[in-house]
């Protein structure tokens, strides 16, 4: 072992030396999971609605004092009073409105006469996350405006009742599990696999070629050097990314040695998995080309960002091999619902066993040549 802890010394030491290095692969993840977690995690808010009344009776005044009333309280949208049709829908064309109500001049008529009014929504469906928040809040308000001004005092129609088993999950929380990850993964593009190639670039890789070091214990020190550099980065980020994030306990000494645990695995299964997608490549540009397509490759389709149970069947498919899908599952576990080892106890042996895989692999086919 001492000559595996020489190679990890040294790596270390060069890490140590390159600022730059540390910055990356801790600060930006966690720049991105608190621009992401916020630009994304809100409710859709004061947009701005035209409302054109072009009736004016009392069941329409009604239908438009109820829209005031949404945009006062939920505040989902803001209405503006417009009396041209030209004008409102202009200016929705123009982007100064998001959408355009129409009420119209039969309304109130076919509403007294029971002939089943109806209302006009135009909208700027380009931003279908505006077009969606207006379209549910009409939805549901067109049921409480349909029915009786004066209720029953008892109803005989089954409701539904939503009790959450967990406090409210913002979306930042939700995307803390895909960030530790993604820091994890940042150590482990710029590690293990990685610096054999600079090595060999720069000529270094002679220096312990002519050791009596093996091929395994070349690959070990490596991942094992580039595993220290992604447990730290992903210590940092589950520590402070639970505070920015505001997870409950953030500091519990218990949930923290479980996830330590989930660290360790995900970074040898990150870093062995560079280590065997680099292992025979020579070309220092190499790895750079491809660093984006595996960002994508294995962020987006491991339910960092959007459920799984969304993606068509050949996106399940890569979901299923995906290391990082077990291990974003696994932190969501830990840190959204504060479970245990036994309850990840899938993803930690998946990940071990995807390590034990991709080092076996990456020794088959490690060259010890200059």
């Amino acid at each position: 072992m001492h000559r595996v802890w020489a190679m990890i010394e040294r790596d270390l030491r060069r890490f140590r030396r390159s600022p730059v290095l540390v910055l990356v692969s801790i600060f930006v993840p966690l720049v991105q999971l608190v621009i992401l977690g916020y630009a994304f995690g809100g409710k859709v808010k004061n947009l701005q609605i035209g409302v054109l009344n072009e009736d004016h009776h009392l069941p329409s005044v009604r239908l438009q004092e109820m829209f005031q009333a949404v945009a006062a309280n939920a505040q989902t949208f803001v209405t503006i009073p417009y009396s041209d049709r030209a004008a409102a829908l202009a200016d929705l064309k123009d982007g100064r409105l998001n959408g355009v109500l129409e009420i119209p001049p039969e309304f109130s008529r076919k509403a007294l006469d029971g002939g089943s009014p109806q209302i006009g929504l135009a909208e700027d469906n380009t931003d279908p996350f505006s077009s969606s928040a207006v379209e549910a809040v009409l939805n549901e308000l067109m049921p409480v405006y349909n029915g009786p001004v004066v209720g029953p005092r008892a109803s005989s129609q089954a409701t539904l009742e939503v009790v959450e088993v967990y406090p409210y999950v913002p979306y930042i929380q939700y995307l803390l599990a895909g960030t530790v990850v993604l820091a994890i993964f940042v150590s482990a593009m710029i590690g293990g696999g990685i610096i054999f190639i600079d090595d060999k670039a720069r000529g270094l890789h002679e220096g312990y070629l002519v050791t009596p070091i093996t091929k395994f214990e070349l690959i070990l020190g490596f991942n094992l050097a580039g595993t220290l550099k992604a447990v730290i980065a992903g210590v940092v980020l589950i520590t402070l990314g639970s505070l920015i994030a505001g997870v409950p306990h953030p500091l519990d000494p218990l949930r923290l040695a479980r996830m330590f645990v989930l660290v360790v695995l995900t970074s040898l299964a990150l870093i062995s998995l560079m280590f065997l997608l680099m292992v025979r490549v020579n070309d220092p540009l190499v790895p750079r080309a491809i660093f984006g397509m595996l960002n994508t490759v294995l962020y987006f389709p491991s339910g960092a960002v959007y459920p799984t149970q969304s993606f068509p069947a050949w996106m399940k498919c890569i979901a299923s091999v995906d290391p990082f899908t077990y291990a974003v599952h696994g932190f969501k576990q830990l840190i959204l619902k504060d479970g245990t080892l036994l309850a990840i106890r899938q993803d930690l042996f998946f990940l071990a066993l995807f390590t034990l895989v991709s080092m076996v692999l990456g020794t088959l086919l490690f060259r010890r040549t200059l």
